[in-house]
């Protein structure tokens, strides 16, 4: 488990200030510039110290994987990604030439900390499904990469009505940093 630090400019909020600002960055993120992965490891990102790259990566999971809207929620999926930053098995336990149980133990170990955000999903939402998330905030699903349903699941509040995705990404960046902090990721 790598040890995450809070940037300097948080130090000093209290745990429950730094879950209601990892909300509002995540909320605010979606709703500025889209793209529901890519949006929660970014609230994360400006929260903590992580390197830029994990932001970049998270960018196609969005939609429910490559805007497919079949998939996992992108929040949940941006989620993991950052939560791996952390938790994740490095390169280096792993192997192609031969099985050292030890390193299959921590793939499983590493796997916890996801495990439980999506619970957190499963018990906010009943899903973590995208298709069966936009049912329950939209009452229909949408396929956005036909220009016309992405219009109409704009115009909807998909981005503009903060009870719809940007509250699933600020609940997701929120569930993130309260999981980092219960594991003893971060120090307040």
């Amino acid at each position: 488990m790598t040890k995450a630090k809070v940037r300097e400019k948080y130090q000093g909020l209290s745990r429950q200030e730094l879950l209601d600002k990892a909300y509002e960055l995540g909320s605010d993120f979606e709703k500025n510039s889209v793209g529901c992965s890519q949006c929660t490891v970014a609230a994360i990102h400006e929260l903590l110290e992580m390197d830029d790259i994990v932001v970049k990566v998270a960018n196609s999971l969005s939609g429910g994987s490559g805007l497919q809207m079949l998939g996992t929620c992108g929040a949940l999926s941006g989620g993991i990604i950052a939560l791996d930053y952390y938790f994740g098995r490095p390169a280096e336990r792993m192997s192609y030439q031969e099985t050292i149980q030890a390193y299959k133990d921590e793939f499983f170990a590493a796997t916890e900390a996801p495990g439980l955000l999506a619970d957190r999903f499963v018990n906010e939402y009943g899903t973590f499904i995208c298709a069966q998330l936009q049912r329950k905030l939209f009452g229909r699903f949408y396929w956005v990469k036909d220009p016309e349903e992405m219009e109409k699941i704009n115009a909807a509040g998909a981005h503009s009505d903060p009870a719809k995705c940007s509250h699933i990404v600020g609940n997701a960046a929120r569930w993130v940093m309260e999981i980092l902090l219960d594991k003893d990721v971060i120090k307040l």
